[in-house]
């Protein structure tokens, strides 16, 4: 789904951003970045989303040759391929939870009728359509950060791409957030994700990948880890449905 060829970015006057750095994740991937502050994790985000233009080399997404765009036709990616959740949630205030979630389908055009059933559907799966009247200053972190992921995948993007998703949360809060990206991997949705936070890379990524001065410096696959801890819930489950001995 993402191929980025030997993409560097330089700002002028700076060292690279990113350094001849090549990465491909497939389809259905949960891919995390991990580094240090200035390491290139967002730049290399921005270019993926077509928010920013590599300085050398290619960004290909869902066979878009992203870096070749224009302002105009990244603009109608995003809107078709990518859904964004950002650390601090960028929801607006004077919406209600439901207004903000229905927004980007309002500026794709979509139907009215059918987007607000989609809206519905989001809040209800992401257990806050009971807020849906709400407004966001009224929920907590984690429900507000909810609503953001609900607004990004309002448009039933192919990617989600999250900087730093429970970067302002509490540990309840951020709990909350890892286990709905958890779910959504599950459900087959192709994610890739910045992060300090080592345990949501662990819990959420099937593959690690670690950024220093704008170069891939470790890769871990954590898909067999993945495999053993859902054989071992579904072990538990059928253990559990297994009647005592001398009680069948």
């Amino acid at each position: 789904m993402i191929d980025v060829a030997d993409v560097s970015r330089r700002y002028e006057g700076d060292q690279a951003a990113l350094d001849h750095l090549s990465l491909y994740v497939a389809e259905g991937e949960c891919l995390a970045l991990l580094g240090p502050s200035g390491s290139g994790k967002s730049t290399l985000l921005n270019l993926i989303a077509g928010l920013d233009r590599p300085t050398g080399g290619t960004v290909t997404v869902a066979g878009t040759r992203v870096d070749r765009l224009s302002e105009a036709a990244a603009a109608r990616y995003r809107r078709a391929t990518i859904g964004l959740v950002f650390q601090f949630f960028n929801l607006l205030d004077d919406l209600t939870v439901a207004d903000n979630v229905l927004l980007p389908a309002q500026i794709a055009g979509r139907p009215a009728a059918r987007s607000r059933e989609r809206a519905r559907e989001l809040l209800e799966t992401l257990g806050i359509d009971r807020h849906a009247d709400a407004y966001p200053g009224r929920l907590s972190g984690g429900e507000r950060q909810r609503v953001a992921v609900a607004r990004a995948l309002m448009n039933r993007p192919p990617l989600l791409l999250a900087d730093e998703p429970t970067g302002a949360l509490d540990t309840a809060s951020g709990a909350e957030v890892r286990k709905l990206l958890v779910d959504l991997h599950a459900d087959g949705q192709t994610i890739v994700l910045v992060t300090h936070d080592e345990a949501l890379a662990t819990a959420v990524a099937t593959r690690t990948v670690r950024l220093v001065d704008g170069r891939v410096t470790g890769m871990t696959d954590c898909t067999e880890r993945h495999l053993r801890e859902l054989r071992g819930q579904a072990a538990g489950e059928g253990q559990k449905g297994m009647p005592e001995e001398g009680t069948a």
